[in-house]
């Protein structure tokens, strides 16, 4: 009777529940041994009370993993394996197109990728229906489709401030889960009508692992499944487009897997390459022109026009090409920037010419006159020097010739024509003052005359051709 007596006193002392009344039955043992045992029950039962209430007000709540009873399942398999393939919906919303690059052949794009599958592993028992969420801390622990980005170059996950991942799931077993992703993928581009093109580009989901055999990849809503921001805007490309559709890719070591597109159509803004390169362009070959009614003796003003309105272009088409991937083929710039180099450099061509069948006839005329090779006037040296015309011997100007006189003539003939000078001077500027024009016309070589009406007459049917074609 003692062993019971000192094992339930050792008992109670433990129980917290009952610590307060321990020492009353200490005391009642030493007193009578009966009413220790019936005091020793009445507390147990008080005990025993005491805890179904604290049972009924502090329930302690399950795990997300035991709810799910993720523990119970090997989700390194998908849902339904060794069945029919299990179908995957897709649906994306377009947050913003971030830059199209030429040069590199590509596009970046932020958007949210959402898929939708079932998994009656998941399912759990609701009574009102209600669906579960969690973050990226989940995924790893069960099965998620592994949709990849074809043709991509670099993408990533934002994770700001979290990682931008969300699973939903619901009583049933369907599963919701939607990440945020930015995404770099090549374009292919046809510049053959730059800038006056329109570039399709598309970025391509696929499954990585999972063959149409195991994974139906599809779009959710159809047509409807692929939505963009209404404020979406480039600054060098009008959006026409957004569409959905879906394929099937081959590869011959594992076989054939579902494709989903999303497709869309740049129009490119023309106004910023006609500021740049085909105004500038234009201007330089009309600029071009003006050496037609400068005057075939002004040597230095004709060269350095010509000089500089042909390395002006050429800085035109070096800035274009620096700026575009090196093709090996044509494009709609390239078309308009070399015929009007090529308009440009013939007005240079032009002017040689001119100016050497000038001299020919130059010398043909001294010839007729009995004039001998190195022997010219003075005087029409200097009237060359003083206006940069031709003037004939006829017109304005008393030529003296040199001739093989003694020295004492030839002293005197100096002098002479030294002393008139001043005169000859005064004389030409009062002849030029009313008859600048009649000189230039008199001076001018029938190749600036054709010139004058055909180089405008040309380019003007060039770019009604160029723009009616491109346009």
């Amino acid at each position: 009777m003692r062993i019971i007596i000192f094992a339930s006193l050792t008992r109670c002392y433990k129980d917290k529940h009952i610590l307060k009344d321990c020492q009353i039955l200490k005391n009642v043992s030493q007193l009578n041994e009966t009413l220790y045992l019936t005091l020793l029950c009445f507390l147990y039962s008080k005990r025993e009370i005491k805890m179904r209430k604290l049972d009924s007000t502090k329930v302690r709540p399950l795990k997300s993993e035991q709810l799910l009873r993720i523990e119970d399942h090997d989700f390194a398999l998908r849902p339904g394996f060794g069945g029919s393939p299990i179908p995957v919906g897709i649906d994306v919303q377009v947050e913003s197109i971030d830059s199209i690059s030429e040069v590199d052949m590509d596009f970046t794009m932020t958007l949210y990728l959402r898929h939708y599958w079932k998994d009656e592993r998941l399912s759990f028992p609701s009574t009102r229906n209600k669906s579960m969420t969690f973050d990226g801390r989940l995924i790893k622990k069960i099965w998620v489709p592994d949709v990849f980005f074809v043709h991509s170059k670099r993408s990533f996950i934002h994770d700001t401030t979290m990682e931008n991942v969300m699973l939903r799931v619901y009583p049933d077993g369907n599963v919701l889960f939607s990440l945020r992703i930015t995404v770099s993928s090549m374009c292919f581009m046809d510049f053959s009508r730059f800038p006056l093109d329109t570039q399709n580009c598309s970025l391509e989901l696929e499954s990585y692992a999972y063959n149409e055999e195991d994974l139906m990849l599809y779009w959710k809503h159809g047509n409807e499944s692929l939505s963009t921001d209404e404020h979406i805007s480039l600054s060098q490309f009008f959006i026409e487009e957004f569409s959905a559709s879906s394929g099937l890719a081959f590869y011959s070591s594992t076989g054939w897997y579902n494709r989903l597109f999303i497709n869309f159509a740049l129009r490119r803004h023309i106004f910023f390459f006609v500021l740049q390169s085909y105004f500038p362009a234009m201007l330089m070959v009309m600029l071009s022109w003006v050496s037609f009614w400068i005057d075939r003796r002004a040597v230095p003003a004709r060269v350095s026009l010509g000089i500089t309105t042909v390395l002006t272009m050429s800085t035109i088409i070096t800035g274009v090409s620096a700026s575009m991937p090196q093709v090996s083929y044509i494009k709609a710039v390239d078309v308009y920037l070399w015929i009007s180099f090529l308009f440009v450099f013939l007005s240079v061509i032009e002017y040689a010419a001119v100016n050497y069948l000038t001299t020919v006839e130059e010398r043909k005329q001294l010839k007729k006159k009995g004039k001998a090779a190195g022997m010219y006037n003075i005087e029409a040296v200097q009237a060359m020097a003083f206006d940069g015309c031709y003037h004939d011997t006829d017109t304005d100007i008393d030529l003296t010739t040199f001739s093989d006189h003694s020295e004492e003539s030839s002293t005197r003939d100096r002098a002479a024509s030294i002393s008139n000078l001043d005169a000859t001077r005064i004389k030409r500027k009062k002849s030029l003052k009313g008859n600048v024009g009649r000189i230039i016309l008199q001076n001018n070589h029938a190749i600036h005359t054709y010139s004058r009406i055909i180089f405008p007459t040309v380019y003007i049917v060039f770019n009604f051709f160029y723009w009616g074609l491109y346009i």
